[in-house]
Formats: structure tokens, C-alpha cells, sequence
């Protein structure tokens, strides 16, 4: 594949991916506008796409990458798939118990980190709490896809990790449609966003998994081991982690700043 090919497949992805990400956030401020469902589901969204951004397409792939890269060089595609099964082990055991200790502990969460000013209307926090309940596990699956993503890269294949941010929006777009189409309040609404990003994660996860294995690589679960190729992956990660972290850091404090406010999260978002 040619350089241009190549520039042009990943350009095409992302100007896709841009283009209906501003036609969902036109549908959902025709859906819900800034009301108080529009205002929970912004700050339950924003709380697993901070993780995300910080740890899975920021820290972990600037780390990820050139390891994988460098398997690949030293001990070819048998020696990168070992290594990649070190790192899906851990990076999966990992990110199930966070998913379950913050699915637990989301009211706690959505009180005192997300959204404080939420707290003193019991209706939008407890949709907030639910909608973040809902949508969390999205972490899970947008990480390791970010993981297959870095490999697919390595290796050369740009084209499912260009093409799989897409359906995010086109998933979103449809739900919104099928609201626009049925009738639906603005609380139903909310609720099928919910969903709608839970099941992008996980067929965005799928294309990305397929490619890997189309790819030559089939990826098989690992018994969690901190090996040295992992150590080496955290250690680079974490330098990675504080510097990259401090847009999303300010980004969700701006949305539990803007909570105790009526519609300012949403206005926020919708700016953003």
C-alpha cells in the first residue's frame, strides 16, 4: 500500500467519523436539546470517555505500539502474538474489576466527581447514576480495541481501525432516528443513547478483532502475569498517562463545575 493509500484511508475514516459526529450532535440537541435528560447523559458519557481517552487511545498506545512494533522485528508475528496475549490478559482482568468496582460505587461516583450539583435534584442524578451505570462498560471495549487498533497499525492494516469510530455515530444517528420516528420523550431518548453507545463499543471491539485475526494473529486469554514485557508497557505508560491526562482531567472537572447549573453541561458539550 502506497503512501498516499495509506494517508488516504485513514483520512477518509476520520473525515467520516467528524462529519456524522456533528450530524448526531445536531440530532441530539433537536432531540433533547439542554434539558435535564441532556444534562445526565453528557455527564454519564463523560466519565468512561475520559478513561478512555486517557488511558486507552492516549497512555496505552503510545506505549503499546512500539513494543508491539519491536516484537514483531525482534521474534516476528509468533513472538508479537505471545506478547499480545500478556497484555490483553492483564489489560482485560484489569478493566473488568475497575467496571465492577465503579458500576458499584456510581452513585458515590456521579455525587462527588461527575456532576456534585446533580445532587440536590434527585431526578436527573438518579438518571445520570443510571445512564453512567449503563454506559461504563463502553471502557472495556473501546480499550481493548484500541489495543487490536495499535496492532492493526503495526502491522499495516489501517483500514478496519480507520472505519470502526465510525459506527459510534452511525449507531447513535439511528437511535435518534427511530426516537425522532416513534415519538419518543426526551427520557427514552436518553436511555436508547445509552445503549446505543454500549453496543457501538462492542461492534466496534468486533471489527477490530476480526481484522486482528484476518490479520494472522488470533488472540487467546493469558492467566494475568506481570511479565517483563508488561512491566516494560507499564512503565512507559505511565509518564504517558499524567502528561496526556491533563485535557481530560480539565474537561471533566468543566463538567462538574458546569453541574451546578442547569443545562451547562449540555451547552458545554454541545460547544465542545
Amino acid at each position: 500500500m502506497s503512501l498516499v493509500k495509506k494517508f488516504a484511508t485513514v483520512a477518509s475514516g476520520t473525515l467520516m467519523s467528524r462529519a456524522l459526529g456533528f450530524g448526531r450532535e445536531m440530532l441530539m440537541a433537536a432531540a433533547l436539546g439542554t434539558g435535564p435528560v441532556a444534562d445526565a447523559f453528557n455527564a454519564a458519557f463523560q466519565f468512561p470517555n475520559t478513561f478512555r481517552r486517557l488511558f486507552a487511545e492516549g497512555a496505552f498506545n503510545a506505549a503499546f505500539v512500539p513494543l508491539f512494533a519491536k516484537e514483531i522485528e525482534t521474534h516476528g508475528t509468533e513472538g508479537a502474538k505471545r506478547f499480545s496475549e500478556e497484555v490483553f490478559g492483564v489489560l482485560f482482568t484489569a478493566l473488568l474489576a475497575l467496571t465492577i468496582i465503579m458500576e458499584l460505587s456510581m452513585p458515590l461516583i456521579v455525587r462527588y466527581l461527575v456532576a456534585p450539583g446533580f445532587a440536590g435534584t434527585p431526578g436527573k442524578f438518579d438518571t445520570t447514576v443510571t445512564l453512567a451505570t449503563i454506559m461504563f462498560p463502553y471502557l472495556i471495549c473501546m480499550s481493548l480495541g484500541a489495543m487490536m487498533a495499535g496492532m492493526l497499525n503495526s502491522l499495516r492494516r489501517y483500514f478496519a481501525a480507520a472505519v470502526a469510530p465510525v459506527f459510534l455515530n452511525i449507531i447513535l444517528i439511528g437511535v435518534l432516528a427511530y426516537a425522532w420516528y416513534k415519538g419518543s420523550d426526551a427520557l427514552t431518548v436518553g436511555y436508547g443513547l445509552s445503549w446505543g453507545v454500549l453496543a457501538a463499543g462492542l461492534v466496534q471491539l468486533a471489527i477490530v478483532w476480526v481484522a486482528v485475526r484476518h490479520a494472522g494473529i488470533s488472540i487467546g486469554f493469558r492467566r494475568p502475569k506481570m511479565t517483563p514485557a508488561v512491566k516494560r508497557l507499564l512503565i512507559l505508560a505511565l509518564p504517558a498517562a499524567i502528561t496526556g491526562g491533563i485535557t481530560q482531567i480539565n474537561q471533566l472537572i468543566g463538567t462538574a463545575i458546569a453541574s451546578a447549573q442547569n443545562s451547562a453541561v449540555s451547552s458545554l458539550a454541545y460547544a465542545c
